[in-house]
């Protein structure tokens, strides 16, 4: 397979150049030996424009990024490095639809699914936008006929209950946009999701629901997921020890699909399954025909500014200078802690129960991209690549796991998540949250002294105890209030940011074959289990000895 050209080009002459060769690199390498012991307290004392400089504004959020451990030196190595790593031809390679997903040999154009009509997004020659608001007015169509009580059931009762089956981006995205937009969503419905093979996980989804009032969206693009396929049939027999007549399935499932064969004979109409592209990779597709849930629960209208969102942050990412590129910055600072401090994790806190399921979201968006240890050329890496990202929405992770981030020995930078005003006004309470969201930062960045802890009466022996080190970085993102806009701004974000970091690491973020391999195994070990004798057998002894004990235990 060919490398495209425009990948290989730097300031440096080459990106494939190995990543700690590039000067840049190297330079931030004897940069970080002068800033690492450097305390945030002495970098705001010198510095008195320094929360002015580094912020930033785009595409309805705002970001401050002075509460890290960098200086204007920092940031210009930093940007060095993005161009010698090719981070703007990749970026334009993206959007041009070039296929730099090269080990499937495939364009990465999730940006198209949010594309205005009167975009252009080319495709081996062909301008893929009609056909994406093609499938989006479909979309609009079933959903509006759902929520408008025209689509009947079995019985004639319209739809009260709406479930999705998937799982990974087929559920993790659509399950996340559900909960963080619940404001917006339709309250007289019921919106539930199925995704782990774990019978427990479809048996309380359907739990107390009308079979003749669901709708089930099964969502897999080939059709053949082994777990969504697994709820799926156990939903279509739930259905039918109501319905009886299969031919009812018709009108209590829909399909996200490219396999119309698959889904015809599974009994849904093929006029109600909705595809989407090879190249849209599972966790860049909430925004696609995967959002199915989501535009039932928001309705179009809300749904179509979710795209708005998205698609201002596209084109911030796509035209800002470096300098001024959210994503970019963001990208850039965490590479700078996963790759000269040594942090290994990242803490996504939201301050806004909505975004409760978005730290799980950005865990598939993050480390199944940037999860590799090979460069596009083959080659292991030698770095570490893409950071571990973990959290919960605030104030509930201060009385968890904010103990370890404030005195604990691990260096973990912060991604703050909080909005001026609340969908929910009530009382004092967002005044009180969003106190602990500037709170947290500043006590993160700059501790508490031994000094200022004697100076309030602690006596001697406990003075180690209550003193704070600090200097731990944190971003700051505000937004006014969660609009399905501002979600959609707040994924491409990352989604951006993601990609800066691969585009550094010389890695495909878009591929995922870490997860084929265990895969592969359960559907073999699955027959296995339920085999009549030991026999056959041929894995390592412990996983024999495994499966052999579950045996006897299931006899």
């Amino acid at each position: 397979m060919v490398v495209n050209k425009n990948l290989k080009t730097a300031a440096d002459g080459d990106t494939k150049i190995a990543l700690p060769r590039r000067s840049a690199w190297q330079a931030l390498t004897r940069h970080h030996e002068t800033l690492r012991t450097r305390q945030l307290r002495d970098l705001f004392a010198g510095d008195a424009g320094r929360a002015e400089r580094f912020q930033l504004e785009a595409a309805g959020l705002f970001l401050d990024y002075s509460k890290h451990r960098m200086t204007d030196e920092t940031m210009t190595l930093l940007f060095d490095l993005a161009r010698q790593s090719g981070v703007e031809a990749r970026r334009d390679a993206m959007f041009a639809g070039e296929r730099i997903n090269l080990t499937e040999n495939r364009s990465v154009l999730h940006v198209a699914l949010r594309a205005a009509p009167t975009d252009t997004y080319m495709v081996d020659g062909q301008n893929v936008v009609p056909e994406v608001h093609q499938v989006l007015k479909r979309m609009a169509t079933l959903a509006n006929s759902i929520r408008l009580g025209q689509w009947r059931g079995y019985t004639g009762e319209p739809i009260r209950n709406v479930i999705n089956i998937g799982i990974g981006g087929s559920d993790l995205g659509p399950v996340m946009a559900y909960e963080a937009l619940r404001h917006y969503s339709r309250r007289d419905m019921t919106f539930r999701f199925v995704s782990n093979i774990d019978g427990t996980d479809f048996t309380e989804a359907v739990h107390g629901l009308v079979p003749a009032q669901t709708l089930f969206i099964v969502s897999s693009k080939t059709f053949t997921t082994l777990e969504t396929m697994t709820n799926a049939h156990s939903a279509r027999d739930w259905l039918l020890r109501s319905a009886k007549d299969p031919a009812h399935t018709a009108r209590h499932f829909v399909a996200v699909s490219t396999n119309a064969g698959a889904v015809r004979e599974f009994g849904i109409d093929p006029a109600n399954m909705f595809g989407f592209w090879d190249w849209v990779g599972g966790r860049y597709s909430m925004d696609s025909a995967i959002g199915l849930s989501t535009m039932l629960a928001v309705g179009p209208d809300n749904f179509a500014r979710l795209l708005a969102g998205f698609r201002a942050m596209d084109q911030h990412f796509r035209t800002a200078p470096l300098e001024k590129n959210m994503p970019v910055i963001m990208g850039l600072l965490a590479v700078w802690y996963n790759n000269f401090f040594g942090s290994q994790t990242v803490a996504v806190l939201p301050y806004d129960q909505y975004l409760k399921r978005f730290p799980a979201y950005l865990q598939q968006l993050t480390m199944e991209s940037n999860g590799k240890s090979i460069t596009l050329d083959g080659t292991p890496v030698d770095y570490q690549t893409g950071p571990i990202f973990w959290g919960e929405p605030g104030t509930n992770g201060q009385h968890s796991f904010y103990q370890l981030l404030h005195q604990g020995t691990k260096l973990v930078p912060c991604d703050f998540i909080g909005f001026s005003r609340s969908l929910n006004p009530l009382g004092n309470h967002h005044d009180l949250l969003m106190a602990n969201i500037f709170a947290q930062a500043e006590a993160l960045a700059f501790g508490k002294t031994a000094a200022e802890v004697k100076a309030e009466g602690t006596p001697d022996w406990l003075v180690p105890h209550r003193t704070f080190a600090g200097n731990r970085p944190s971003n700051v993102i505000l937004a006014e209030v969660l609009t399905p806009e501002v979600l959609g701004a707040l994924v491409a974000l990352y989604e951006h940011s993601v990609f800066t970091q691969g585009a550094i690491f010389s890695i495909d973020s878009f591929d995922q074959w870490g997860v084929e391999l265990g895969k592969v195994l359960a559907k073999r070990i699955g027959s296995e289990l339920s085999a009549a004798t030991d026999s056959g057998l041929t894995h390592d002894v412990s996983t024999n000895a495994l499966i052999r004990r579950y045996r006897r235990a299931r006899a």
